[in-house]
């Protein structure tokens, strides 16, 4: 890593002069480049985006979980064979989150990364000097996927994105995209920026079927944080019903659910050990047509995450 304070001085003389914003150049793996080569993670399903990324449809998220316990954490999952691990500034874990992947002793080539800027960051000098610290927490020269985490500072996006844009050209984020955006205001943005993939809160009782049916028609990847409901999930009698016919757990046919639909990756968060090893047993469970029918008319637009200022308030 260069020193930071060679970048602080080009950030801040950047800011006052409004040209870009110098950024340094970082080294990249193989898997998520658009030629297609790479060990696409041990052939678990993945999902794609249209400027080439390739993500493993089922993950493992960090929100509120501690750096300790995000280290813990983050190791069990690899340790298990998850290759996809988000993160965020926000959560305040990206130290954890790096140090559990040292823990876990797999090549960095193998796992795929998210991280997101956080809403304080969104000026193009911040944006780039607080991606420098992610680094850094992170303990890796690149990740894979970088998020502008919500749709604050509207009045500045263009300058945002431009930002996003040349961390990426530096090679220090393979892919760029945002998350908690509503349909117009991806639609403002689709031509500002290669995007390639939308996280936002997705479920059986929040099914998002326009954001998701905009993803699919512009070849975006679409990923689902909250997909338990924060446990709610466990005491519905249809999804229980269903996962007694196929001997699973409530959590696991509600993660079967979004896993069935097209372009769809799943991020489940927990600070347990055995909750963790039944998540990710449920990238093998297929449920039935009829099934995935009844799981559809639990769709009442119930949304867990909700903060003030949100655009779809």
């Amino acid at each position: 890593m260069a020193d930071n304070s060679t970048t602080d001085a080009a950030a801040k003389s950047s800011r006052a002069s409004g040209h870009p914003v110098p950024v340094r150049e970082g080294e990249g793996g193989d898997h998520s480049l658009v030629d297609g080569k790479g060990t696409f993670f041990d052939g678990q399903p993945t999902v794609d985006g249209v400027g080439g990324m390739v993500m493993p449809a089922l993950g493992f998220g960090t929100y509120k979980l501690t750096s300790t316990e995000a280290r813990r954490m983050v190791a069990e999952a690899i340790d298990l064979g998850c290759r996809h691990i988000d993160t965020a500034q926000m959560y305040d874990n990206e130290d954890g989150v790096g140090l559990g992947m040292v823990d876990a002793g797999v090549d960095r080539d193998e796992l795929f990364i998210t991280t997101k800027i956080d809403n304080s960051n969104h000026d193009p000098a911040d944006l780039v000097q607080s991606f420098d610290r992610s680094l850094v927490d992170l303990g890796t020269d690149y990740v894979d996927l970088l998020l502008i985490h919500w749709p604050v500072r509207w009045q500045i996006i263009n300058a945002t994105l431009a930002a996003l844009v040349q961390v990426q050209a530096s090679g220090r984020a393979h892919h760029i995209g945002v998350s908690n955006f509503t349909v117009d205001q991806l639609e403002q943005v689709k031509g500002l920026a290669p995007l390639d993939t939308l996280q936002v809160e997705c479920h059986v009782y929040l099914q998002q079927h326009e954001l998701r049916r905009w993803c699919n028609e512009h070849g975006w990847a679409f990923t689902a944080y909250t997909p338990l409901v924060r446990g709610a999930v466990f005491g519905d009698d249809t999804i229980r019903d269903i996962a007694a016919g196929h001997g699973a757990t409530a959590g696991q046919v509600a993660l079967a659910w979004l896993l069935a639909q097209p372009g769809v990756s799943a991020i489940p968060r927990t600070s347990n050990s055995e909750h963790l090893i039944d998540n990710w047993s449920a990238r093998r469970l297929r449920l039935t047509d009829d099934e995935l029918r009844r799981l559809d008319r639990l769709d009442r637009g119930d949304r867990q995450v909700d903060p003030e200022g949100a655009p779809w308030r």
